[in-house]
């Protein structure tokens, strides 16, 4: 396997339009699709948090996978995420998604470990070790916030570099000490595993301190943005970096809004303001947004002057 494998620039991690009775509207992703992945540079991550795969069956996960391929073609790295409590789970998950069409897997955490499970590297490295031994693809780390009690620790994450399947850590550690310690740390370990900046509240100073790429669910709203900014990070200028952020930062106050969990659906929103798809539906338990949160997305995206 080549540990090699490159996830650089920017990653966008999809949403999943849904139509009026909560079916996945494949004309839609596939508009999305003609959006976001030809605007950014780097993978598409499919099956995670930004697509609600919590509440897509096994059958649906497989043909997001199958239909991004399909669009994507052969070259272009598609990512998937795996969710499990067990590791036997995940493998079987792992193994669907290979042969739907990933070339990478996303391993969760398994929620267990907020339970304590991510305090220390035993359990999660034991758990990270079985999938690896039993399914010879790349692995992406997937960091959950450090206040969410599946956050491994920088010792976890380093440990976990050394793992040879590792190829990348999606770091969202949610703290910029936690960003930084891990960047020295798993940088240390194995120079070849790629740092994804991810929280977009710290991404502009994520990719200060140093980043191999941008892996984010924003990425289906504002690929042109994100992906301006990588170049301006790459070419260490500061101030158009600076002058990015600024037009992003109202429209990250009202998509980053509490409570978190709505996230994605305000992408969603902002998506059909944008004409890009007819629906910003979900499914349960993520309820659509309400008018007044639809019109307050709207206003920061005539306001940072976005456009199709």
């Amino acid at each position: 396997m080549n540990k090699k494998f490159d996830v650089s620039g920017v990653t966008v991690a999809t949403v999943v339009p849904f139509d009026e009775f909560g079916g996945i509207n494949w004309a839609d992703y596939r508009n999305l699709l003609e959006y976001c992945a030809c605007a950014a540079d780097g993978s598409i991550f499919v099956n995670g948090h930004a697509g609600e795969r919590a509440t897509l069956t096994r059958k649906e996960r497989l043909q997001v996978i199958e239909r991004t391929r399909d669009f994507i073609g052969e070259d272009r790295v598609l990512m998937a995420g795996v969710i499990s409590y067990g590791a036997g789970d995940a493998v079987a998950q792992a193994r669907d998604t290979l042969s739907a069409g990933s070339d990478i897997i996303v391993l969760f955490p398994s929620p267990l470990f907020a339970a304590g499970g991510a305090a220390t590297s035993e359990v999660p490295l034991a758990f990270t070790r079985a999938v690896s031994d039993a399914v010879d693809a790349p692995l992406s780390i997937f960091q959950y916030p450090l206040s969410s009690g599946c956050g491994y620790t920088t010792e976890t994450l380093a440990a976990m570099a050394r793992i040879p399947n590792v190829v990348a850590i999606k770091e969202g550690s949610d703290t910029m000490t936690a960003y930084e310690d891990t960047w020295r740390e798993v940088k240390a370990a194995d120079p070849s595993v790629a740092i994804l900046a991810s929280n977009y509240e710290w991404l502009m100073l994520q990719l200060v301190v140093g980043a191999d790429g941008i892996l984010s669910g924003l990425a289906s709203l504002v690929p042109h943005m994100l992906t301006d900014l990588w170049h301006s990070a790459k070419a260490e200028n500061l101030s158009g970096m600076r002058a990015i952020n600024d037009r992003l930062y109202p429209l990250i106050r009202a998509i980053y809004a509490k409570p978190r969990m709505d996230i994605h659906t305000r992408i969603k929103a902002g998506l059909k303001h944008l004409g890009i798809i007819g629906s910003a539906g979900s499914r349960s338990p993520l309820l659509p947004v309400t008018e007044a949160v639809a019109a307050a997305v709207a206003q920061a995206i005539n306001q940072a002057g976005i456009d199709q």
